[in-house]
C-alpha cells in the first residue's frame, strides 16, 4: 500500500509541475485533509507553493480533483498566430505586430530576434475568456509597437514561447513616401484613397481614410462613406500609428471600408466630414485644474470626392451567374467512410466554400445532389459567415448534407463547378469538386427480402378469427369504450378551448394589419430602419408587419420569410426566434437592415438589363 501511495504522490508533484503559468506567483493554494496515517507533500512549482496533507485513503480522490480542475491546456502546446495591422507599410510609419496564444504557452516570449530588423517602442499583453454553450475558449495576446529599420521584403521571424514557438510572416515594407501631398502647417487633415478605381461591378473595393494630426482633440465625429448603388462594409478596428511627412510628426488614424459598386458606370464617393474639438495651444499648462478646463475650438475639415469607374461583367466571362473576387477555394469532408457506407445509415458531406473579396450574398449554392429512390439526401440550413479583416472580407459557405443509401451498390454524386472572375489576374476561373463516387454496402447481419410468389387472393371466411390473437373480455371491452369516450370527451373540449382564445384574440391583431394597407411603403421602411438602430425588436416586428401586407398581401412574420430571399429570409426568422422563443435574447437589429437593403439592391438588379447582371446569390 505505502508503495501504491508513493506512486501517487509521485504522480501529483508531477502534475503540479506542469502548472498552468497563468496563475499568479501570489497565489497559494492549500489542501488539509486530517485522518490516521498522514502523508504530507510538500511542492514548490515555478509559480505556486502548494502544501498538501493526504492520507492514503484518499489520495486517490485529490489526484482525481487535480486532473478535473486543472487547465488541460497545460498539457497540450499552444498555437500561436502572428498578424499586423496593416500592410504593406511604410518606412517611417510605425506598426503593430500581434501574437495570439489559444493557450498559456510554456514560457514567456522571447521577443529579441525582432530587434535585427524592428525597433520595438512598446508592447503590452492582454488575455481573453469566453464560454459558449458551455465551452470556455482561452485567448492572449501580445501587441507590440515597432518601426521597422529598413525598407524591403521582411519576415517577422518565429518567436520562442519556451517550447512553444510562434509562425513567421512576411511583410513589406516601402521607402518612405515623399509624394504625400500635405500641408505641414495644417495640425488636421484627412487623406482617401480607393483601389482599384476601375473595379467590375460587385467586386471589392478598398477604400481606406487616414486622419493626419499633431494636436490633441478633446472629440471628435467623422462621416461614414456614402454613395449610392453600394454595400458599404467597414473593416475591422481603427489602427493609430505615427509617421512622418517632410520632417515634419504626425499621429495617424486609419479606418478602412469595402465598397462593392452594385451598378456599373461613374460611381462617386461623397467627401468625408470630420468635426473636432481641438485643444487650444495658450502656453499654459496642459491640465489646467478642475476649475479651469483647458479651451477648445470646433474645427471641420473634408476629404476629397473619389470617383469610381466601374466596369460592367466582361464578355469573355462565360458563367451563368457573375461571381468576381480575388480567391476562391472549395472543399469537400465526409463525417464517415464514403467508400464503405451502409445501407439505411447517414453519413454527413460538408462543402465549404470560401472566397477573399466577396459577400456571402454573393456566394452560390453548393449541393447539387437530387434524391431518388435509391439515395436520399437531407441538406441542412447554410452556415454563413463574414470576416472583416484589414485586407478585405473573406467570406464563407458551408452546407451539410446527410446521405442516406437505399439500397446497396456504387453511387456517382455529380461535379460542382463554380466560374468566377479573378479580380487580380483579370481571367475567368472555374473552381471545382470533381465527380465522386460512393460505395453502399448492406448492413451486417441484414439479408434481402426474399421474393413472394404471387398468390392470387381467396376469399376469407367473415368470422374467422386468428387463434394467437388475444380475446378481449367483455369487462375489457367496456373499459377500452370508457376510455374512447373520456379521450374523444377531452379531446372536443380542448379544441373548443383553443377556437375560444383564437376568437378573443382576432379583434386585437386585425386593425394591426388593416391599419397597415393605408401606410407608405417609405414609411414601413423608415420605420424598420429606426427599429433596426435602436434595435427594437416588437417596433421592427410592426414594421415588418406592415410592409409584408403592403408586398405580398401576408400578416406573419413566417409568411413574409418564406416570400423573401434566403438570406433576409433568416434574420426575419431569428427576429420571430426572439420575440416568441423559449431562449430570447437581446436583439441586435443591424444584420436585418443591412440585409434588406441587400434585398433591395438585387432587386433592383434583376430588373435592369444594361449589364445583363444576375442579383446576388439566393442564399
Amino acid at each position: 500500500m505505502n508503495g501504491l501511495v508513493l506512486y501517487k504522490v509521485q504522480s501529483l508533484q508531477l502534475a503540479l509541475s506542469k502548472i498552468d503559468k497563468n496563475i499568479s506567483s501570489t497565489q497559494n493554494i492549500r489542501f488539509i485533509h486530517t485522518m490516521t496515517s498522514p502523508i504530507t507533500l510538500s511542492c514548490n512549482p515555478r509559480r505556486l507553493n502548494c502544501s498538501f496533507l493526504l492520507n492514503q485513503h484518499t489520495t486517490l480522490i485529490f489526484l482525481i480533483l487535480v486532473n478535473l480542475l486543472w487547465p488541460t491546456s497545460s498539457f497540450a502546446a499552444a498555437h500561436i498566430t502572428a498578424a499586423v495591422d496593416r500592410n504593406p507599410i511604410s518606412l517611417d510609419e510605425s506598426f503593430q505586430i500581434i501574437f495570439t496564444a489559444n493557450e498559456s504557452p510554456d514560457d514567456d516570449p522571447d521577443f529579441a530576434p525582432l530587434e535585427q530588423d524592428f525597433k520595438i517602442l512598446g508592447q503590452s499583453r492582454s488575455s481573453n475568456i469566453s464560454v459558449i454553450n458551455g465551452t470556455a475558449t482561452r485567448s492572449i495576446r501580445w501587441v507590440l509597437k515597432v518601426i521597422a529599420k529598413r525598407a524591403g521584403n521582411i519576415t517577422i521571424p518565429a518567436i520562442k514561447f519556451g517550447n512553444d514557438v510562434s509562425q513567421a510572416l512576411a511583410i513589406s515594407v516601402n521607402q518612405q513616401a515623399a509624394s504625400k501631398n500635405i500641408d505641414t502647417d495644417q495640425e488636421l487633415y484627412l487623406e482617401v484613397e480607393a483601389t482599384p478605381q476601375s473595379p467590375y461591378v460587385q467586386s471589392q473595393v478598398l477604400y481606406t481614410l487616414r486622419l493626419y494630426r499633431r494636436v490633441d482633440l478633446a472629440q471628435a465625429s467623422l462621416s461614414d462613406p456614402e454613395l449610392a448603388d453600394a454595400v458599404v462594409e467597414k473593416l475591422g478596428d481603427d489602427s493609430n500609428y505615427s509617421t512622418q511627412v517632410n520632417g515634419v510628426s504626425y499621429l495617424v488614424t486609419e479606418r478602412k471600408y469595402a465598397i462593392f459598386p452594385q451598378k456599373s458606370g461613374s460611381l462617386t464617393i461623397k467627401p468625408l466630414e470630420l468635426n473636432a474639438e481641438v485643444v487650444s495651444s495658450n502656453g499654459r499648462s496642459r491640465f489646467n485644474g478642475f476649475f479651469n478646463p483647458q479651451s477648445t475650438q470646433t474645427k471641420r475639415i473634408e476629404s476629397k470626392a473619389i470617383t469610381l469607374d466601374v466596369k460592367p461583367v466582361p464578355s469573355a466571362f462565360t458563367g451563368k451567374h457573375w461571381l468576381a473576387a480575388e480567391q476562391l477555394e472549395i472543399k469537400q469532408e465526409w463525417s464517415g467512410d464514403f467508400q464503405q457506407m451502409k445501407v439505411g445509415e447517414p453519413v454527413t458531406r460538408t462543402l465549404t466554400l470560401q472566397v477573399r473579396g466577396a459577400t456571402v450574398g454573393q456566394l452560390p449554392e453548393l449541393n447539387t445532389l437530387k434524391t431518388n429512390n435509391q439515395i436520399k439526401a437531407y441538406p441542412d440550413q447554410p452556415t454563413l459567415q463574414e470576416q472583416k479583416n484589414a485586407d478585405g472580407v473573406v467570406a464563407l459557405r458551408e452546407e451539410k448534407i446527410a446521405i442516406i443509401p437505399s439500397q446497396s451498390g456504387d453511387y456517382s454524386l455529380p461535379a460542382i463547378e463554380i466560374p468566377w472572375f479573378n479580380s487580380q489576374t483579370q481571367k475567368m476561373e472555374i473552381a471545382k469538386l470533381p465527380e465522386t463516387t460512393i460505395t453502399a454496402i448492406a448492413a451486417p447481419g441484414s439479408q434481402p427480402a426474399p421474393a413472394q410468389p404471387a398468390i392470387p387472393p381467396v376469399q376469407q371466411p367473415a368470422q374467422k378469427v386468428d387463434a394467437a390473437a388475444p380475446v378481449l373480455t367483455n369487462s375489457e371491452v367496456r373499459q377500452n369504450n370508457v376510455w374512447m369516450w373520456a379521450t374523444l370527451f377531452l379531446a372536443v373540449g380542448w379544441l373548443l378551448t383553443v377556437l375560444y382564445f383564437l376568437s378573443n384574440r382576432r379583434p386585437a391583431v386585425k386593425p394591426v394589419i388593416d391599419n397597415s394597407k393605408h401606410l407608405p411603403v417609405e414609411d414601413s421602411i423608415k420605420r424598420l430602419k429606426k427599429a433596426c438602430a435602436d434595435n427594437d425588436a416588437n417596433a421592427a416586428k410592426d414594421a415588418l408587419l406592415a410592409w409584408g401586407k403592403q408586398q405580398f398581401n401576408v400578416g406573419s412574420l413566417g409568411a413574409i420569410a418564406e416570400l423573401c430571399e434566403a438570406r433576409l429570409r433568416d434574420e426575419i426568422l431569428a427576429l420571430n426566434q426572439v420575440l416568441y422563443g423559449k431562449e430570447a435574447g437581446q436583439w441586435q437589429g443591424k444584420k436585418l437592415f443591412q440585409t434588406y437593403t441587400e434585398n433591395t439592391a438585387r432587386t433592383k438588379l434583376a430588373g435592369t438589363t444594361d449589364d445583363g447582371l444576375e442579383p446576388l446569390y439566393r442564399l
